[in-house]
């Protein structure tokens, strides 16, 4: 069936708003020698680029991207940070949708609702993020809604990340072994190494830089020579308009920056770092003045490399710009998060451990092992024994780690405080599907309900991803008002591969489309679901 008629079925039926544009993206994945450490290995491409394509959007958009699948393994899409509201199905994880398999397609009906700003996608099936298969997403607010800063002369996407020489299937190997993977061999900007990336300016505009961290396993510190960076957006939230010489990005992270010309032409670094390793990974792009033929030189400029203190005071400083319009007209302060009460309190525990003589890691004692059914699918066909309500618990056990498809059980419309905490000496970094949070605090030590007396109850900044710092715990505040399964993971992908992930089951006895749509009609279906209809017309 093609895709307008795709669209214009599903738009019948309610699943998106026929009254806003639509935007078709039809994209080939297939494998390619690429060379982005300067030894060929095997990667994943979109449409033959490594990268994948831009996702260029406005507010409400309808997404429509036809996936097919030229690889010899089963395929997801993920789309981190889009929160594909009342709509999970979509999501494009395991424990939501069923993988296309190879020589098949899947057509994706996403809609932009009510949301902007910087984002990316990525393959989350068989470890296949290790070998490429991302791109940004950018989603610009609708005309008429005011942006708090001047409309920039270009706007750049920037995925970095570290990255290994190994393909996908050797490293993936190694964890299903039950091994650890060992350091990673470089950093990508773009997916290109060392002094390959570059980006062309004009002396006095200024230009935006989205930034994610697409990376598998480290912090990153970002930095332009001689240039100050002015915070202007965070993963859909506009910020407090804050300038810094380098900035440190977490796993699965994003952020927007503002640019300006403002130094002599010529070329200046451009540096990406990693933060609390040994040794300290480093690779360099540039930043090009246009019509200037001189190149950079003098010293990289210095950054951060193991300070958690300075990691942590710049994170509390990157806030909400309360006067400023969202996605919507009326400002991002109009609701007032810390003036209402939570319901229940989820404390979230990290851990590392064996498991019948192999590597695993988990949440809450428990490591996730998927179904041989996506849950969303399972709980739509009412299929029981494929996961269990409540095997996971709302606080740490402190017992060992033990194998389980873990799904907690949340109510639609309650508003809920979750506490990470992290023993370990890593920073961990998690994601939460379906939603954006207030980061409310972190700090140092055990987390206990005096902590709360430090939280930032007025301006904190609403996100999709956090991290955690090592020996340390971070809180968010979430307005449950997606119903679905929500995938909640830690963006350190060989621990999520190995089990720290859960779903979170947001859940309502209303059938009514307001708050959640029905499968839709052109799902896959796997597993124990293969053989059922989705629905009728």
């Amino acid at each position: 069936m093609a895709l307008k008629q795709i669209a214009l079925l599903f738009a019948c039926f309610a699943i998106v708003a026929a009254e806003n544009p639509y935007r078709f993206f039809n994209w080939n994945i297939t494998y390619g020698t690429i060379y982005p450490l300067g030894v060929p290995q095997q990667g994943i491409l979109i449409n033959g680029k490594f990268p994948g394509p831009d996702i260029y959007s406005v507010t409400n958009d309808n997404i429509i991207v036809n996936v097919f699948n030229s690889l010899d393994e089963p395929f997801l899409i993920h789309w981190n940070g889009v929160q594909n509201r009342r709509n999970s199905y979509e999501d494009g994880v395991y424990g939501t949708t069923c993988p296309i398999p190879p020589g098949k397609n899947f057509t994706y009906i996403l809609q932009m609702k009510d949301q902007i700003g910087s984002f990316f996608y990525f393959p989350s099936l068989a470890f296949h993020k290790s070998a490429g298969g991302f791109g940004s997403i950018k989603i610009l607010s609708r005309p008429l809604i005011p942006v708090p800063f001047d409309p920039p002369t270009d706007d750049f996407s920037l995925l970095i990340g570290d990255w290994y020489k190994s393909n996908h299937t050797a490293l993936k190997k190694i964890l299903d072994n039950g091994k650890k993977l060992p350091f990673p061999d470089g950093i990508l900007i773009n997916g290109r190494g060392p002094n390959v990336t570059s980006f062309t300016i004009q002396q006095g505009k200024t230009y935006r830089l989205r930034i994610c961290n697409v990376g598998l396993q480290n912090s990153l510190n970002f930095r332009i020579q001689g240039h100050k960076m002015k915070v202007v957006e965070v993963e859909g939230t506009h910020t407090m308009q804050i300038s810094y010489s380098s900035l440190d990005i977490h796993l699965g992270q994003c952020m927007s920056v503002l640019v300006t010309g403002d130094q002599p032409p010529q070329d200046y670094y451009v540096v990406v770092s990693t933060r609390f390793t040994t040794p300290v990974l480093t690779t360099t792009g540039f930043l090009r003045y246009a019509n200037s033929n001189k190149k950079a030189s003098g010293p990289l400029p210095g950054g951060p490399t193991t300070q958690i203190d300075w990691s942590l005071n710049q994170a509390r400083s990157i806030r909400t710009n309360l006067t400023a319009s969202g996605p919507r007209p009326n400002p991002q302060g109009s609701y007032h998060y810390g003036m209402i009460p939570t319901v229940r309190t989820i404390r979230l525990a990290s851990s590392a451990g064996q498991v019948n003589g192999k590597q695993r890691y988990a949440i809450n004692s428990v490591s996730f092992v998927p179904a041989d059914t996506p849950l969303k699918v399972a709980d739509f066909f009412q299929i029981s024994g494929v996961f269990r309500v409540g095997s996971i618990s709302y606080t740490p056990s402190g017992g060992g780690i033990f194998l389980d498809t873990s799904v907690m059980g949340v109510d639609y419309r309650t508003f809920i405080e979750i506490v990470f905490e992290n023993s370990e000496d890593i920073v961990q970094s998690y994601h939460l599907s379906g939603y954006s949070f207030w980061v409310v605090g972190m700090d140092g030590g055990q987390w206990t309900e005096a902590s709360r007396n430090q939280y930032n109850l007025r301006d904190a900044v609403s996100r999709s991803t956090v991290q955690v710092y090592p020996k340390s715990w971070s809180a968010i505040y979430i307005a449950l008002d997606n119903v679905g399964m929500w995938n909640l993971r830690s963006e350190y992908w060989a621990r999520q591969y190995l089990g720290q992930q859960f779903y979170l089951r947001v859940y309502t006895t209303s059938t009514s489309l307001r708050d959640e749509y029905p499968i839709p009609k052109n799902a896959l279906l796997c597993g124990r679901a293969k053989g059922r209809h989705t629905r009728p017309f």
